[in-house]
């Protein structure tokens, strides 16, 4: 309790004319005997308190005369306060303080020392002067009388009433009791400086008298006020009034009872359903004006909306479950070999619970959509969640119900919208999730996608544990450096590659064309595409590892072909080859990377991974007079440049193996240079090009032009495996490279390249750098 006496006084700890920091306090008036706090936040008013904290916690406490100054001096401030000790510090936003004080004593400043960081005094400590006991006594009676007078009418607070019923002394009464009440500033001000104890007495009950009397006119105010209520407030009451009683006749009553049947005829787990009828329990004890009986209303709408028994049969029929994934997407036959392996377990088990599947890919190859189609196969709804930007924890849990305007979270809002307990969940872009202040989403997320946990999900509003078990999730992330490692050992990975030149004419030929033909209302016998104009859409066009900038310029080809069926209706069907696509889509925006054109010294083609699938690079290396420096530009990573030293490294040390003169070393500067400066390039992928460019460099025998390579070096010379080996071949075949470098491990990842383009492909697995020396150079 604010303003409690003391138990013990604790007696002064310095002598007269002790010197202490000050702070000077605004619309507050602290008398000795009581605990209290205030806030501090104006810099001289910190300092003190932090002096004083470093000392022996003792600080002098005056208020300011003016409470509207923000810089007092001397003259703002009374000279009689108290000598408080620091009970507490507590550090609060903004720079500003809290500070619990127990007020020890009165004192006078006696003196200002010069300190210009903050106030510091020298003070007396003040005595009351002596009288006549019985005097004293009466005061102390006829004041006490008063302040129960004032208590019966205005009935304060027990806590404070308790406390200085049971003072027995006059000081301490008169202390304690002005403290709590709500007098004018300046009037506690002058019964703190008062020496004499009666005449403190007499000012308290003078104080008092005044307060009883503006007390009992602000009632009869009040009364008067009432009784003018003009005709329509009245008429306005008298309708509230009318509309109570109706409730309390048992007009809700029929809607409490409809709860109570659809809470039964639910068949809820028992759980849920003791909440259930726990919260009717309340709600039957409230008016349905109360804000809280609003709150229960709208909880209940939730609950008895959400499925608790009602599930979709899986289909049972495998055949027709693939049929149904081959009609809606073309490939992606490792998503479709799982959702089959789940289908076939389930059919022989008759139980199983949901997986929790992450699909991995660039953008535009079919992550979302096949997702739903895996939801048509299965025979299941279909609900999304998009987690791209969310930061809110609440986003996943809910708010709790004591927040205005709670809502559950966006598990329990799909679970409702979906309307079964085992729909297929999407939770799309689950790498573009984030965190604030607010909380971590991915951390709630960690409950929701554990198979051992989700049975018990607890949404915050909801407040029941619901059963997710059964829920089919599928995530989608085009990376997952960025998912947390908790979440993603939570799921089943399945990566998703970009698709080849040959699957996106397939892919346009079967879905897209017929797609967009229809989509502008176009038909057959209007317009042809050829898959020759496909190819040269997707090389001229597109630079994507998906199909939706692809899908976009057949729409604009599409839309072309509208317009001139519109303008004239008898003209003749339009045919889109690869010799007129320019007319329809414009001049072409990409061309193919170029080839080396004969074998040259110091340059090799790389291979590289990007979002938008696999692509070529060379990398230069020439060497110049100078010191030994290295130089490494083109826009290149840590982990690149790391590469480069590493082979720079290998090759110095076997330098009399490969016949260069070690001084060649100490003599030339080594510049290895990527072209496409303005592009960023990291990865330790890069490291045998390197090598190999930097040792064409030197012993200065030409690399052939055929071959193109991709491989982590380490120190020793091992080549190590790298990631992206589809997408990189890939890139090769379109530039014509029929020679492929790659490491030993990768050898498995090629099963993963079509068939078509694997024949015509010679790869040479390597474990040594000697070996990729051996089959890149000319001699």
């Amino acid at each position: 309790m604010e303003g409690k006496i003391n138990e013990k006084i604790i007696e002064n700890p310095v002598g007269p004319g002790a010197v202490l920091p000050m702070v000077a306090l605004r619309g507050k008036i602290i008398f000795p005997g009581v605990v209290t706090s205030f806030d501090v936040g104006r810099q001289m008013s910190l300092s003190a308190i932090d002096v004083a904290a470093n000392n022996n916690f003792d600080i002098f406490v005056a208020a300011q005369k003016d409470s509207s100054i923000d810089n007092p001096t001397a003259g703002d401030v009374y000279s009689v306060g108290v000598v408080c000790r620091i009970r507490q510090i507590v550090k609060m936003p903004g720079n500003n303080a809290r500070v619990s004080v127990q007020a020890l004593y009165r004192a006078r400043i006696n003196n200002y020392i010069e300190n210009s960081k903050f106030f510091e005094v020298e003070v007396d400590r003040m005595y009351m002067e002596e009288e006549d006991p019985a005097e004293v006594e009466a005061n102390f009676r006829v004041a006490f009388s008063s302040y129960r007078d004032y208590c019966a009418a205005n009935k304060p607070g027990k806590e404070v009433t308790s406390v200085i019923d049971a003072i027995t002394d006059a000081e301490e009464f008169s202390d304690v009791a002005t403290f709590n009440m709500n007098f004018k500033e300046a009037d506690k001000q002058a019964i703190l400086e008062e020496s004499v104890l009666t005449s403190r007495l007499k000012k308290f009950d003078e104080l008092l008298a005044y307060e009883l009397e503006i007390s009992n006119l602000e009632k009869k105010i009040s009364a008067r006020v009432r009784q003018s209520i003009d005709k329509n407030q009245k008429e306005y009451y008298l309708r509230e009034q009318l509309r109570a009683i109706h409730a309390e006749l048992g007009d809700d009553e029929e809607e409490r009872e409809e709860i109570r049947k659809q809470i039964t005829d639910k068949k809820m787990p028992k759980e849920v359903e003791e909440k259930a009828l726990k919260e009717l329990s309340k709600m039957d004890k409230m008016m349905p004006s109360s804000p809280e009986y609003t709150v229960i209303r709208n909880y209940f709408d939730w609950l008895l909306d959400l499925p608790f028994n009602e599930q979709t049969e899986d289909t049972e029929n495998l055949a027709d479950a693939i049929k149904i994934l081959n009609e809606d997407h073309y490939g992606l036959e490792k998503v479709k070999e799982r959702i089959i392996e789940y289908l076939a377990v389930l059919k022989l088990t008759k139980k199983i619970r949901g997986p929790i599947l992450c699909f991995v890919g660039p953008p535009g190859v079919g992550k979302t959509s096949i997702a739903r189609s895996v939801a048509r196969a299965l025979g299941r709804k279909f609900v999304r969640m998009s987690l791209g930007g969310v930061k809110d924890e609440a986003e996943i849990r809910g708010h709790r119900r004591t927040y205005i305007g709670a809502m559950p979270g966006r598990i329990i809002y799909a679970m409702k919208e979906a309307g079964t307990v085992n729909p297929v969940f999407l939770l799309d872009e689950i790498d573009k999730i984030s965190m604030d202040l607010r909380g971590d989403p991915a951390s709630a997320l960690l409950e929701v996608l554990d198979p051992e946990q989700n049975n018990t999900f607890r949404d915050r509003f909801m407040e029941i544990p619901y059963d997710l078990s059964k829920v089919l999730f599928i995530t989608t992330a085009n990376s997952l450096d960025t998912i947390p490692a908790p979440l993603l050992d939570r799921m089943e990975l399945i990566q998703l590659s970009g698709y080849t030149l040959e699957e996106k004419v397939q892919i346009a030929a079967q879905y897209l064309i017929p797609k967009q033909i229809e989509a502008n209302g176009l038909t057959d016998d209007r317009i042809e595409i050829t898959a020759g104009a496909v190819r040269s859409v997707v090389e001229g066009y597109t630079s994507e590892a998906g199909v939706r900038t692809l899908e976009r310029e057949i729409g604009s080809i599409c839309r072309k072909v509208a317009t001139k069926v519109a303008t004239d209706p008898d003209i003749k069907k339009q045919i889109v080859t690869d010799k007129n696509t320019e007319d329809y889509l414009g001049a072409r925006k990409y061309f193919p990377d170029e080839a080396l054109q004969r074998d040259e010294i110091g340059a090799v083609t790389g291979l590289a991974w990007t979002a938008v699938g696999g692509t070529t690079l060379t990398v230069e290396c020439m060497l110049m007079k100078g010191k030994g420096d290295i130089l490494l530009t083109g826009k290149l990573g840590d982990v690149m440049k790391e590469s480069a030293r590493a082979a720079i490294s290998y090759i110095r040390s076997h330098s009399e193996e490969y016949g260069i003169d070690e001084k060649k070393f100490e003599e030339y500067d080594i510049h290895v240079h990527v072209p496409e400066g303005a592009t960023p390039k990291d990865g330790p992928s890069a490291g045998i090009t390197m090598a190999t460019a930097i040792l064409s460099a030197f012993s200065e025998k030409p690399v052939k032009k055929s071959v193109a390579m991709t491989g982590e070096i380490t120190l020793r010379g091992k080549v190590l495996p790298i990631g992206g080996i589809k997408e990189k071949a890939l890139a090769a075949y379109r530039l014509g490279i029929r020679d492929i470098i790659i490491p030993k491990a990768n050898v498995k990842d090629l099963d993963e390249i079509p068939q078509e383009i694997r024949k015509e492909i010679k790869f040479v697995p390597v474990e040594e750098v000697s070996e990729v020396f051996r089959e890149a150079f000319a001699n």
